[in-house]
């Protein structure tokens, strides 16, 4: 090893008053990305390395701005400066899941993709177990299986079809640095990663602008463009960014699987397709066990340690 190494940091200490607000900010970023498939069934561009560029371009512009706002000019350079490798890292696993998301929905059915994602709660768990000996609890695990139980259930019906598997190939990589990004962000959390996400952004749009066949769209799509980088992209990933730095990593995966149940439910709403029958009973069982064990963890945190001690935090 050389002074140049990553550091390894120990397992961050937060309150349970933290570990909260970090469930929470976790769950809005899943809540703000589950918008993505009903906000792209409004734009009517076919290239699709236009909508990652316009796509991206908005959601830096608003982390720019979110980061100038909440820092300053000054502040938001030297979170740039040091964000160091774990930043880097992180940059370019949401670079690469954004991009891939979208050029994989020309390649292969959304439901196979949703079924990869469904693993990322795995996969981190698995990654901060092997590389940071990170504990993940029995109750996490049973969890963990239960959501891709759901969504396995879920999607079950559009598996049969012959798909690309450029698009799976696509798929799968989203899930490994989606979670690659999850470990890094909780094992590291004195790094500040907004900035992280918003150079993510940054590469992805540069990336996208030299591939894309022209710039121009009309005021329809690019009011939607707008929504997709503002709210489904930029806010979410600024959620994401703040939350999972304050809790574990297998948690932080496994609130995020409400993006995939989530997603059909806006499309069902506003677009009116209405979920197969495997849909609702799948989702119902991602919700129920979403559900129970985030119940099971706020009763753990207000436990008390020792007989006649309170476990909640001193309003002081």
């Amino acid at each position: 090893m050389t002074d140049t190494a990553l550091p390894i940091a120990s397992s961050p200490v937060v309150s349970p008053r933290e570990e909260r607000i970090g469930m929470l900010l976790v769950f809005l970023s899943a809540l703000m990305w589950s918008f993505g498939g009903t906000i792209a069934r409004f734009i009517d561009i076919t290239d699709n390395w236009t909508i990652v560029f316009w796509r991206s371009a908005w959601a830096a512009a608003f982390l720019i701005a979110f980061m100038a706002w909440r820092d300053g000019w000054r502040g938001m350079l030297k979170l740039f400066r040091d964000m160091g490798l774990p930043g880097l890292a992180v940059a370019f696993c949401f670079a690469i899941a954004s991009t891939s998301f979208i050029v994989a929905l020309a390649h292969t059915t959304v439901a196979n993709i949703l079924l990869m994602q469904a693993g990322v709660p795995l996969l981190a768990a698995l990654l901060a177990w092997l590389l940071f000996r990170e504990r993940v609890a029995r109750a996490t695990w049973l969890a963990i299986a239960a959501v891709i139980a759901g969504v396995a259930i879920m999607v079950s019906e559009s598996l049969g079809g012959t798909v690309s598997p450029i698009g799976d190939s696509l798929a799968l990589l989203i899930a490994c640095v989606f979670s690659i990004a999850t470990v890094i962000t909780r094992r590291f959390a004195y790094v500040r990663m907004t900035p992280a996400t918003c150079l993510g952004t940054l590469l992805a749009g540069a990336f996208a602008a030299s591939q894309a066949s022209a710039f121009a769209v009309s005021s329809h799509d690019m009011g939607f463009l707008f929504v997709f980088g503002v709210i489904n992209l930029g806010v979410g990933l600024a959620f994401f960014a703040t939350g999972a730095r304050l809790v574990p990593a297998a948690i932080a995966a496994l609130l995020g699987t409400f993006e995939p149940i989530l997603g059909p439910i806006w499309v069902w709403l506003v677009h009116s397709e209405v979920p197969s029958a495997r849909t609702i009973v799948g989702g119902t069982v991602v919700v129920t066990a979403l559900l129970v064990h985030i119940g099971l963890e706020f009763k753990r945190q207000a436990r008390p340690e020792r007989p006649g001690v309170t476990g909640l935090p001193s309003p002081n």
